[in-house]
């Protein structure tokens, strides 16, 4: 069809709709109704209507593959989705993959993205004569966030909301994600007083965040927390539970360096302050506001500890200090002496010692891997994964590494058992015993 903004918002709004790049044309299911839904909008405009007869209406209902084909979808929040026929050994493969999960309603699997994972997909379906065709799904963009921008009497939360919040003692970073999405809450009904608002009003704004906003599960579940953050604790009223949908977060695994390219990144940085900054991090498996938090009275020479205070979940811990990063610490600390802070801001005193900013630390990291010709998406948090996984594979006991790391639960540190490759290449496929 011509291009033209209104058909493009219609055939957008129709589900799994889809642009084809290199045919120049739009893709849609042919799903019970959408055939009538076109009909309807276009009506005399269709010149010609042909249905894809590569469906194998029996076994699958999407209408991209053959009964030969499997088709791996990778989405935006890093699962793979696995669309192909009804075949039992497959199926039981994938059923031994951590979290994967079969999506009653759109007959498809989904497993959580790893190239490894990917790999062991593509050698199965070979292996029963499938050929696999793997796609990117493009994220999709909601509603814009309001801002007081966009309002002429934008409603700000009420003064009671945020001295609860510092009379519990939440976090600094609680703090700034409930204020705003409180303020998200009370700003979708602009002609409603606070004092109106109840349970329908939350659930009608948490019914625009998936399908108006397309937001993800934990920015709908930390926007439900900040509303009954104000009925139970502000208002003081009885913990209840809200008839809404929770979503069910997906299951994901942690994006994973190899040694190899740590230290390749670290090669990469030249500056002393900086790559001190990053082996800190990755030698005590660090977060972010930990190590810009961090005081210089943390680091303890003598018993080889790092004390970490107050950190997510109020909780204070002791993790690691490396023989490596203590001498690479007393270089940086001759020729930077900070006040405060291990890690200071330029315009740092000993009136006023300033925190070095999430952000320069992002950008540092950021030229080091692109440097370092390293293709992975390689976050701040990559290495505190990549601490974890190493220390894993190198024999260290998961109950000490979920005591390094800060985690309340034995299930979260769990996770790096899923990511970690040592061992893989002494298991043999027990194809590989069979005379053939």
């Amino acid at each position: 069809m011509p291009k033209n903004e209104e058909d493009i918002t219609f055939v957008t709004g129709i589900r799994y709709s889809r642009w084809i790049k290199d045919q120049y044309l739009w893709e849609i299911p042919h799903y019970p109704g959408n055939l009538e839904k076109l009909e309807s909008y276009f009506g005399s405009r269709i010149s010609k209507l042909t249905k894809n007869e590569s469906i194998d209406t029996k076994n699958t209902r999407h209408p991209r593959i053959s009964k030969n084909e499997l088709l791996a979808i990778v989405t935006p929040n890093k699962r793979i989705k696995l669309i192909f026929g009804y075949i039992p050994q497959l199926v039981k493969f994938i059923k031994t993959i951590p979290y994967a999960r079969w999506d009653g309603s759109n007959k498809w699997w989904t497993i959580p993205f790893s190239e490894r994972f990917l790999e062991e997909i593509k050698f199965q379906a070979s292996q029963i004569g499938l050929v696999t065709k793997l796609e990117r799904e493009p994220r999709k963009s909601g509603i814009a966030k309001v801002s007081p921008k966009d309002m002429a009497f934008y409603k700000t939360a009420p003064d009671s909301y945020r001295n609860k919040l510092l009379e519990l003692r939440y976090s600094e970073n609680t703090i700034k994600t409930y204020i705003p999405l409180f303020e998200e809450f009370i700003n979708h009904f602009p002609t409603e007083d606070l004092d109106s608002l109840n349970d329908r009003h939350v659930i009608e704004f948490s019914r625009f965040l998936v399908t108006d906003r397309q937001v993800s599960s934990s920015y709908q579940n930390q926007a439900i927390n900040s509303i009954k953050f104000y009925f139970e604790k502000v208002l003081g009223g009885k913990r209840k539970l809200y008839f809404v949908e929770r979503p069910r977060k997906e299951k994901t695994l942690p994006v994973v360096c190899s040694e190899e390219e740590i230290q390749k990144i670290l090669r990469e940085v030249k500056n002393i302050k900086h790559l001190a900054i990053l082996s800190t991090i990755y030698s005590a498996g660090l977060r972010i506001g930990e190590l810009i938090d961090l005081p210089i009275h943390a680091i303890d020479s003598k018993r080889m500890q790092i004390r970490i205070e107050g950190a997510k979940g109020k909780k204070d811990r002791y993790t690691i200090l490396s023989r490596k990063l203590l001498d690479l610490l007393r270089v940086y600390f001759k020729q930077y002496k900070p006040f405060y802070y291990l890690f200071e801001g330029l315009e740092s005193s000993s009136e006023n010692p300033l925190k070095y900013t999430p952000r320069s630390i992002q950008a540092i990291l950021k030229k080091a891997v692109k440097q370092a010709g390293i293709k992975k998406n390689i976050t701040i948090h990559t290495l505190r994964h990549s601490f974890a996984t190493h220390l894993l594979e190198n024999g260290t006991d998961l109950r000490y590494i979920q005591t390094l790391l800060g985690h309340g639960s034995s299930k979260t540190t769990e996770i790096y058992t899923h990511v970690t490759t040592k061992g893989f290449n002494q298991i043999q496929s027990p194809l590989d015993k069979l005379d053939i």
